[in-house]
């Protein structure tokens, strides 16, 4: 069953983001250059808030604006296919290597990772706490507890779709309902629902002031969450901002970033873990 929510405009989803410290003077040289780096982001990356504290600095160094669309993984590798973006940072390794398989993109990097969990009713009907995912899956089909899938093409409802793939289940009782949202609006759904639902750990510590929802399975290797950045191929883009994306990328994996991501905290509690940290350089 799909939920009667309208799918978001990609249009809708462009979020331009600036350094809320420049001054007016440095604005309007950004504004003037006119050189705009498009990159597509996860909707669980605009959700933690991360990209707040990354983008703004490069903007200034750079004097460039950076337009960040915000859709699941699968969109994201579309758009990169497509040619209207210049980066894709995703979180869905298997279609990362296949985009890149099939001439897409020309450079791709391990920018960090966080976790999956699944979180539910604190009372938890379906008995699934400190569970593995798969046996927890098992569970709350097996009760007919409602499960509410992101349902579109994102890395986490690609995750989702390998733990039932390994639970050797095919999801299709009345309570399994798709938002077809984003992270952030599935878990509120969610929530109001009192249903389980895969997250990943950034978006549900952003979140967790505002929902009812506890983790109740986490930790383990099939919830390991990685997100890659890759430049995409030039050719496709028929600009010259490729040159631009490629000083993105290696911004991205630069000790400085790094070590911006190991210490981007909320409650005092890390939500991104980089591949590149800092005292590796």
């Amino acid at each position: 069953m799909r939920f009667g929510f309208s799918r978001l405009n990609l249009g809708h989803l462009v979020f331009i983001l600036f350094l809320s410290s420049c001054t007016s003077d440095s604005r309007q040289e950004i504004s003037n250059h006119q050189t705009v780096l498009r990159i597509a982001v996860t909707t669980s990356m605009r959700d933690s808030g991360l990209l707040d504290e990354l983008i703004p600095a490069f903007e200034v160094e750079r004097e460039v604006r950076v337009d960040v669309i915000a859709v699941g993984s699968g969109a994201a590798l579309k758009l990169g296919e497509t040619g209207d973006i210049d980066v894709v940072l995703v979180h869905a390794r298997e279609a990362e290597d296949r985009f890149l398989a099939a001439g897409h993109g020309v450079r791709r990097e391990d920018v960090m990772y966080n976790m999956f969990e699944i979180l539910g009713p604190t009372q938890d009907p379906a008995n699934i706490r400190d569970s593995s995912p798969e046996t927890a899956l098992l569970k709350i089909a097996q009760t007919g507890q409602t499960f509410l899938s992101r349902g579109d093409d994102s890395g986490t409802y690609k995750c989702e779709m390998k733990l039932w793939e390994n639970a050797n289940l095919q999801p299709s009782w009345s309570g399994y309902l798709e938002s077809g949202q984003g992270m952030g609006a599935t878990l509120m759904m969610a929530d109001e629902m009192s249903s389980y639902v895969l997250t990943d750990h950034g978006t549900y510590l952003k979140f967790k002031n505002q929902i009812d929802l506890v983790p109740l399975v986490v930790d383990s290797e099939s919830l390991r969450n990685p997100y890659g950045i890759i430049v995409v191929d030039p050719q496709k883009i028929g600009h010259s901002a490729n040159g631009l994306a490629d000083e993105f990328v290696s911004y991205m994996i630069s000790p400085q970033v790094q070590r911006t991501i190991k210490n981007f905290t909320i409650d005092n509690e890390q939500l991104f873990f980089p591949f590149h940290p800092a005292e590796d350089y």
